[in-house]
């Protein structure tokens, strides 16, 4: 009986490179420029076109930064009420307490969770409410 002995190579096991996230916001700003494509900037860069649109996801909700830099941000909408014209709306850096109640609301969406604050909210419980939502 005759054998045949064959050297077999097995390709190696792909591993997920980790690049650094400078290099991430490079290719993705590539293809931003006039006339760039994703595929061409992926191609040209040895990486999956796939990747390089799920960069431009993360780059577009502005998440593609250092993790000590990642702020939670919330999608809020603003709901001036009828009887408060749109000029007494308060400003975003005003954190005093308004003197009188006025009518208004919050709508906060997370994910699947959605909350309305009609009115004007306690801020203890609405820091509560907060940090439940961002866990």
């Amino acid at each position: 009986m005759d054998t045949v002995t064959q050297t077999v190579e097995l390709p190696a096991k792909r591993q997920n490179r980790r690049h650094p996230l400078e290099w991430k916001r490079s290719v993705v700003e590539q293809t931003f420029e006039s006339g760039a494509s994703v595929a061409r900037v992926a191609r040209d860069n040895n990486i999956n076109a796939n990747q390089v649109w799920a960069w431009r996801k993360l780059y577009a909700q502005g998440l593609l930064v250092e993790d000590a830099q990642v702020q939670p941000m919330l999608p809020v909408v603003v709901d001036v009420q009828p009887d408060r014209p749109a000029g007494d709306a308060l400003e975003a850096t005003d954190v005093s307490p308004p003197s009188v109640a006025t009518s208004g609301s919050i709508q906060l969406q997370h994910g699947n969770t959605s909350v309305r604050i009609e009115g004007v909210p306690d801020a203890t419980i609405l820091r509560l409410v907060l940090e439940r939502i961002l866990r």
